[in-house]
């Protein structure tokens, strides 16, 4: 057994090469994310209110994509929409160094929007295949990880480029970065799987296409995390702010993801070796502690603690429940698996976003984290009811 663990690696040619491409999409997605609100207002003399609907638009293209995504690999195969994606999101970066009209813009993000929900979906999927099924946690906790570099250091390289050159500048860099993704897109093969009978393919579109059911409750439980996680995405630097503690706000984050990389491996070994709910947990509980830290803090260090704890407790949870997801199902329908796991998040982060700003407006900042705290116990409960039932419907099998 522990000879077959050894022979069968994570960090193949192929993992390396999503995982970039992955990346990548991700880097360009969050350095546009907080340099175009700024472009917006600086160089085509918008609003703050306009530089904001461009975030949104690409997020509700995304969102709405999602669904289909899963449908689209099926249909086109995984390598192939990842391919068109990935071009697709190549030429509409391109296109930040044309469009210089606020309506085309508008236009523009909701294009790259679509794009980068497909793509993103496909590269999850095929970093899913990829990854030997016994390490399955511990792959897509080291995938994952891509996503929280991006985070972090997109938004620094973006806004420390503009401190030292112009916004065309910036979008030639993002224009050189995505086509490294696609040739690392390129060189990626991807495992064959077992199919479905062939003519399910050329039937109608059912809601087995849209979501697979299978996966959806344990995705809908990850988006109300990802909803009480809109919490810190959305307003902690306002937080922040009126703590007097702007200066360190761009620290969270650098804390926050640091914490997530240096346990991600471990955790991940720790999922595979020992069950879900070894992880999810205490990551949980752990969650909600940095919440309710959050809501309390009056210095810099309490800021920085609060980080560290929400990275020790966030950082596993999604990778977890995105293995959850995948593991649902069959392999044939890892797509659907991704796409539905991600249409949850997206749906989370954005309903929660809009909420929690509406709530914000009634009570402070402070009484937010608490309820985002209640919001992550009542996912606890929510995660037990789950793990109890499945382990019922196992025994029942047997």
């Amino acid at each position: 057994m522990n000879n077959t663990f050894e022979k069968r690696p994570v960090w193949t040619k192929d993992f390396i090469g999503i995982s970039v491409t992955h990346l990548i999409i991700f880097l360009i997605f969050y350095t546009l994310l907080t340099t175009l609100p700024i472009y917006v207002i600086q160089s085509l003399g918008g609003n703050e209110a306009q530089g904001g609907l461009l975030v949104t638009v690409m997020l509700l293209a995304a969102i709405l994509v999602r669904p289909i995504s899963g449908r689209i690999l099926e249909v086109l195969g995984k390598k192939n929409t990842l391919m068109i994606t990935v071009v697709a999101f190549a030429i509409t970066t391109f296109f930040y160094l044309v469009f210089d009209q606020y309506n085309s813009l508008l236009i523009l993000r909701f294009i790259h929007g679509l794009s980068f929900g497909i793509a993103t979906t496909a590269t999850g999927a095929i970093a899913a295949d990829t990854i030997p099924g016994e390490r399955k946690g511990e792959g897509l906790g080291y995938f994952a990880m891509a996503t929280n570099v991006a985070m972090v250091i997109g938004p620094f390289i973006g806004l420390t480029m503009l401190q030292i050159t112009t916004f065309k500048m910036l979008f030639v860099v993002l224009s050189i970065l995505i086509l490294f993704a696609v040739v690392c897109a390129l060189i990626v093969k991807v495992p064959k799987m077992p199919k479905e009978n062939k003519n399910n393919v050329k039937r109608k579109m059912t809601i087995h296409d849209i979501f697979e059911l299978k996966a959806l409750p344990i995705a809908s439980i990850a988006g109300l995390i990802s909803f009480a996680y809109a919490g810190i995405l959305s307003f902690i630097s306002v937080y922040a702010n009126a703590l007097d503690l702007a200066s360190v706000a761009s620290y969270f984050f650098v804390v926050f993801a640091f914490v997530m990389i240096i346990t991600r491996p471990s955790f991940g070994r720790a999922f595979d070796s020992r069950g879900p709910s070894f992880i999810i947990i205490p990551s949980l509980i752990a969650f909600a502690i940095g919440l309710v830290i959050l809501s309390f803090t009056q210095t810099a260090l309490v800021l920085l603690l609060a980080a560290a704890i929400i990275g020790l407790g966030y950082g596993s949870l999604l990778p977890s429940f995105q293995t959850m997801a995948v593991q649902s199902t069959d392999e044939h329908r890892s797509g659907h698996a991704t796409a539905t796991f991600f249409t949850m998040y997206d749906i989370g982060i954005a309903s929660g976003t809009y909420v929690l700003g509406i709530i914000v407006t009634y009570v402070s900042f402070r009484s937010i984290y608490i309820i985002c705290a209640a919001i992550i116990l009542v996912v606890l409960l929510l995660f037990s009811l789950y793990q109890l039932n499945s382990k019922k419907g196992e025994r029942e099998i047997n």
